[in-house]
């Protein structure tokens, strides 16, 4: 399993959400990403979280800088809506898209991507809100429902090319409650493709579950405020019997 670390960026800085909403405000999303590479980190994922609100990216420059000190693969989603959006963001250093609301309005975007830079570097980003029993898939930052079952999305990114899911919970997100296990194990029998949980990392007990059903956690909350270290949580890991890297930094 791989440990992620996830930046939600807004302008030049970090920001943190509970449940998409209240932005606060942490400093600068460089010096963190540095840190964690530092601290032994297997991914960076960085989201611009109103990118999509605006209809832009913003965070070339940004990408830049955090690939020429950070040599672990980077994600990079939001307000990329063409493949030229694509071909921009990776040209700047990242290793991979995330897609999200512009997958949804022009679902052959993902196709596009996959064809153009291989299924490797395209992710599909759900963000998803639980709708009676299921969860429905949310776009343009969590405010517009879709209307999506997301079982149903997922299969039908993956079977366009996607080579990836990352699986946010707007319910569970920045609560520090866990993540939501229902959600991942919906999703791990119809996936053929690594799945990434994100929303709700409180403590190191969260892992243990949410491990049997994903590929990858990403995590923000519990290393901005310093509430658990990279070496905590794989030293945790290995003594559950969850297969993560060696550690070394």
């Amino acid at each position: 399993m791989r440990i992620i670390s996830r930046l939600d960026i807004k302008g030049i800085n970090l920001i943190k959400s509970v449940q998409l909403e209240g932005l606060r405000t942490l400093g600068s999303p460089e010096d963190f990403a540095c840190k964690y590479y530092q601290e032994g980190i297997d991914e960076i994922l960085l989201m611009d979280a109103v990118a999509s609100l605006y209809g832009r990216n913003s965070l070339d420059s940004l990408i830049s800088q955090i690939a020429d000190n950070v040599f672990v693969p980077i994600t990079v989603g939001g307000g990329i809506r063409t493949l030229d959006d694509a071909r921009r963001i990776l040209r700047s250093g990242a290793d991979k898209v995330a897609v999200n609301t512009g997958a949804v309005r022009n679902p052959e975007l993902i196709k596009e991507i996959s064809e153009t830079f291989g299924s490797q570097a395209t992710v599909l980003s759900i963000d998803c809100k639980r709708l009676g029993d299921g969860w429905e898939v949310l776009i343009e930052t969590g405010r517009e429902k879709t209307g999506l079952n997301v079982v149903e999305w997922a299969k039908q990114g993956v079977d366009l090319g996607a080579g990836e899911l990352l699986i946010t919970s707007v319910d569970n997100e920045g609560t520090r409650k866990g993540f939501d296990v229902g959600l991942m194990k919906a999703l791990f029998p119809i996936s053929e493709v690594p799945i990434i949980a994100s929303g709700g990392m409180g403590r190191l007990e969260d892992i243990e579950e949410v491990s049997r059903y994903t590929d990858a956690i990403a995590i923000a909350d519990f290393f901005h405020y310093n509430r658990g270290s990279i070496e905590e949580i794989f030293s945790y890991s290995s003594s559950k019997g969850i297969k993560v890297r060696d550690y070394a930094i």
